[in-house]
């Protein structure tokens, strides 16, 4: 019988420019390096992330969807990016979300997921990650 415990796992949408792409792929890394497992879908985590564009209004109704969604399927949500500098539009359509942070907030990000999901107890040398971090693109890419 193993008394290993899983690794908590996190749910991660990005919307927005490249700047956010950058900040997602920094918190995704930042996630991976301390054991946290990242899946594809809500169902399946432990909580999820949501990374909003609030810059136009058809990204803010998209980010506004995306955090719904979230909740809808998951229940716990927390937000940061552009749309996260509003907080209070965020509470006004979505109170239940438990956390909300501004863009570049990768610390205080982070902070939230410990106290809802704590870290994982893991060995660094088993769940390595690539020295350029987690990218969400190609090479190429700008």
């Amino acid at each position: 019988m193993s008394n290993v415990t899983p690794q908590p796992k996190i749910g991660f949408v990005s919307l927005g420019c490249p700047k956010n792409l950058v900040d997602s792929e920094r918190i995704l890394t930042e996630l991976r390096t301390e054991g946290y497992d990242v899946v594809p879908s809500y169902d399946n985590a432990d909580m999820v992330i949501v990374n909003t564009c609030g810059f136009i209004d058809s990204a803010v109704q998209e980010s506004l969807e995306a955090i719904g969604e979230a909740l809808k399927e998951n229940g716990k949500v927390i937000v940061t990016g552009c749309l996260g500098a509003k907080e209070d539009q965020i509470r006004e359509v979505h109170p239940k979300v438990l956390e909300i942070t501004g863009p570049h907030s990768y610390e205080q990000v982070l902070e939230h997921v410990h106290h809802y999901a704590p870290k994982p107890k893991h060995n660094p040398f088993l769940s390595l990650v690539p020295e350029q971090g987690v990218k969400l693109t190609p090479r190429h890419y700008a």
